[in-house]
């Protein structure tokens, strides 16, 4: 029987998500787990699969189109079912049989002539899905009219200082999508320029602006995966109290022991491959640093997880090295390069942003001497690593110069306290300058 697909849960924190794109054409025929979808979560692209054989019959969100979590997106037909199964699903969701038009408002009921004033009754409004209850209100542009419209496209126009009412939908059945928003919007900015969008009267009636001279400049709106970074980052400074130890380590042996490594496998590796490592093995010879903070305990983990910082094309992410303790040195380096492949083409998933109790982020590639992390909450800590700089170093009673890389270790300090912090940092060092010792 038909049945609707709906906007799913891909994220325990993410009430809503991104349609970027249909991965089958409408009235393409599906298989149960095959990608029908590709949504946009706060953290990362994911495929959306079909839990049902079938064909996509309609599609009731666009690309780019934010959709909250559980809303329908799609009605998918079972074999040999025709038009009229997938109308009386429409209609069972308040969208009528046709979902290309939008059902008419309800006329405004006459007033009833009375001898005495009465209080006021409360108005039945008609209840809209995807509308907000200010387009429900019949403007004077859709007078009459439901008015349909992503919520994107809402926010967009809110932001925008432009009436929602004002814009002509291109969508299904004239639903208002981001385009349309963002094509009245560019088209309100080359009428007038220097006045104040409609929709705003407030605004209009205030005395106009002294122009202030500029140079220009171009606004790029926030992706939701720049939000996400922005809101989680914010809440760790807010809420994770950290403190900073920084120390410098010699790395002649630990760059010995990558070309040797290099000379004998065609597999490529990092120095930071080798930094991972050290963390992992640092992490299980002081496991008290393996934990986290939750409002209750202080949780330990058995297994040693970290999370790599990746600047991909489409924003930073962190997916996370499962066990690295135990993985040797060419696993970790092949696995953070798939990381890399697919965090710059979206797809990364879920599951691999998720869990570990420490990151390494480096920023040494770009010549960066030392820099200071912000934690991954509720990861327990960061290592920040900087750049191999040649440098006088003592060796013994003499001076001779070594190759180094200064560390900067970001912790929370509710579940780590200082000594704990510089056992762990010192046990790091240990293992960056004796190499050997992280290959057992």
């Amino acid at each position: 029987m038909a049945n609707v697909l709906r906007m799913p849960g891909v994220s325990a924190d993410s009430e809503d998500a991104t349609l970027l794109e249909w991965s089958v054409e409408t009235g393409g025929v599906i298989a149960s787990g095959e990608p029908i979808a590709v949504v946009e979560t706060e953290k990362a692209n994911v495929d959306i699969t079909a839990d049902t054989d079938g064909t996509l019959w309609r599609t009731l969100a666009e690309p780019g189109d934010l959709v909250t979590v559980g809303n329908p997106i799609a009605v998918i037909l079972a074999s040999g079912e025709g038009d009229d199964a997938g109308d009386a699903l429409l209609a069972s969701l308040g969208l009528g049989g046709a979902a290309a038009t939008p059902a008419a408002a309800a006329p405004a009921p006459e007033p009833t002539p009375s001898a005495a004033p009465a209080s006021p009754a409360p108005s039945a409004e008609p209840v809209v899905e995807s509308a907000s209850v200010a387009e429900t209100a019949a403007p004077a542009a859709h007078a009459g009219a439901r008015v349909f419209s992503s919520p994107l496209a809402r926010k967009i126009a809110v932001d925008s200082g432009i009436s929602i009412d004002s814009i002509a939908g291109t969508g299904p059945g004239g639903r208002i999508v981001r385009v349309d928003v963002e094509r009245a919007v560019a088209a309100a900015r080359a009428i007038a320029p220097e006045s104040v969008p409609a929709g705003s009267a407030a605004r209009a009636a205030a005395p106009a602006p002294v122009p202030v001279p500029t140079g220009g400049y171009t606004d790029t709106p926030h992706s939701s995966m720049r939000r996400a970074v922005a809101n989680v980052l914010t809440g760790s400074k807010r809420d994770a109290p950290h403190f900073y130890l920084t120390t410098t380590c010699r790395v002649d042996a630990l760059l010995e022991l990558r070309s040797s490594i290099l000379a004998q496998s065609s597999e490529r590796m990092s120095i930071n491959d080798l930094f991972i490592k050290a963390v992992g093995k640092a992490l299980r010879a002081v496991p008290e640093m393996n934990v986290n903070w939750t409002p209750d305990a202080v949780r330990q983990f058995d297994s040693v997880d970290v999370s790599v910082a990746v600047a991909s094309e489409r924003g930073l992410v962190t997916p996370v090295l499962r066990g690295v303790d135990g993985l040797s040195v060419t696993q970790i380096a092949a696995q953070v390069r798939d990381f890399v492949e697919r965090a710059n083409s979206g797809r990364l998933k879920q599951p691999e942003l998720q869990g570990g109790s420490f990151t390494i982020s480096n920023l040494g590639m770009f010549g960066v001497e030392q820099f200071g992390a912000i934690i991954n909450p509720p990861q327990v800590g960061i290592l920040a690593v900087g750049a191999v700089v040649r440098q006088p170093v003592a060796e013994g009673n003499e001076i001779v110069i070594g190759n180094t890389v200064t560390v900067t270790l970001s912790v929370d300090h509710r579940p780590v306290d200082g000594v704990l912090a510089a056992r762990w940092l010192a046990a790091f060092r240990e293992f960056v300058e004796n190499p050997f010792t992280i290959l057992t």
